[in-house]
């Protein structure tokens, strides 16, 4: 075992540019239709691929803890890799539909693993303390990624629809180096015996036993379903506004910078406020942005889209630190699979609602609908985080 495990850190920012470069992303919609699909299809292919990360989320956040967080980074980016050179060489929804339930297994991998791996090399370095710092730069590192990505994105599909996809492939192979290189932390398994009894157990001790820790990851992820939500009203609002088409993708890059630099700058928030403060904070300035945009849907909002852009750049490292300090490492990436599959839920079950009041009412009735459902839950799930009874962590 090496007397420093930086090293991890720099691997880690590899895998999550790769992960986060997403050359697709501007042309998608164009390169399913060239190759014959519906927006049924293309709609069912989406859902796929989140029933692929909902799937294996748990299991893979438990291989991830007693497999190890290395094994589980490498196979993750294998079937990302798999997945887009899938779609580089295939015409039709069935080999989509393959692909789209790779890409998401090899999601589900990543996703947990990632975090617990630069919590736990920071903890062997004796920087645990610094973990949203590190959580930001990462995030940021995603961020800044998939705003410069959307330019080459579109600058690729001049050459063909198909060849984003296979640069794709190539980009998501460079991550498959950066996880064989990574060095795996030193582990407490309290002599588990690995198994299904086991993986209920974990989920026991995290969903039942531990009501602080359980209360909190949904709180987590309703913040989490909340950003993800805000971000999918924004095209919508974009149109309802009329801005050229062309400003479309400089909206979108700059607020996925804008994502990034909060992240950074983060951890110094949590220097300067308490936690409760700080969440508090977070789940009243979303449910207030969703009212506030809803009540003026003009090009003075995006003002408003630009600062909830920033609280959602700082939730996401501050939310993972908070349930960093409630678990110990043999379960830390479950608990963060866990926030992940429940965000999927939320935002399963409550996204095409929000689409049906779009469609059969306003965007403002959208905006408001949201934002009740978000302040209403999420006071409750803020109320149970603090003041529910907790038991001590596992050793």
């Amino acid at each position: 075992m090496p007397t420093s495990l930086s090293g991890n850190i720099y691997r880690l920012y590899i895998i999550k540019t790769a992960k986060w470069f997403s050359l697709i992303m501007p042309i998608i919609v164009l390169f399913y239709q060239d190759n014959g699909l519906t927006m049924t299809e293309i709609f069912w292919l989406k859902s796929v691929y989140s029933i692929g990360i909902v799937a294996f989320e748990i299991p893979s956040g438990y291989f991830a803890d007693v497999w190890g967080r290395k094994k589980t980074l490498i196979v993750g980016t294998l079937l990302t890799t798999f997945g887009f050179s899938v779609y580089g060489f295939s015409s039709g929804f069935w080999q989509f539909l393959v692909a789209e339930l790779v890409l998401g297994i090899g999601q589900s991998f990543i996703s947990g693993a990632d975090s617990a791996m630069l919590y736990d090399s920071l903890k062997f370095d004796k920087k645990e303390k610094e973990y949203t710092k590190y959580e930001g730069r990462v995030i940021s590192v995603g961020n800044f990624s998939e705003a410069i990505a959307g330019i080459f994105g579109g600058l690729l599909a001049t050459i063909s629809l198909r060849t984003p996809f296979i640069a794709q492939a190539i980009v998501a192979a460079i991550a498959i180096p950066a996880a064989l290189t990574l060095v795996e932390p030193p582990s407490n398994l309290r002599n588990r015996i690995k198994g299904v009894n086991d993986i209920l157990n974990v989920l026991k001790f995290t969903l039942i036993k531990h009501s602080r820790l359980r209360n909190f990851i949904l709180f987590s992820s309703l913040i989490g379903a909340a950003t993800l939500t805000f971000a999918w009203f924004i095209q919508p609002f974009l149109i309802e506004i009329k801005m050229p088409l062309p400003l479309f993708g400089v909206v979108w890059t700059i607020l996925n910078l804008t994502v990034g630099f909060a992240s950074i700058f983060s951890h110094l928030i949590v220097r300067n406020f308490k936690e409760k403060q700080i969440t508090g904070f977070i789940y009243i300035s979303l449910a207030a942005g969703f009212f506030i945009t809803g009540l003026w849907i003009n090009y003075f909002m995006l003002i408003l889209i630009f600062i909830i852009y920033i609280i959602r750049g700082i939730a996401t490292p501050v939310l993972k630190d908070y349930i960093h300090t409630l678990v110990s490492s043999d379960i830390r990436a479950t608990a963060l699979s866990l926030r992940d599959m429940f965000i999927r839920i939320i935002f399963a079950i409550t996204g095409p609602v929000w689409g049906w009041v779009i469609d059969h009412h306003s965007l403002k009735a959208g905006f408001y609908s949201a934002g009740i459902f978000f302040f209403i839950s999420g006071s409750i799930l803020y109320y149970f985080s603090y003041h529910s009874s907790s038991i001590s962590k596992p050793s």
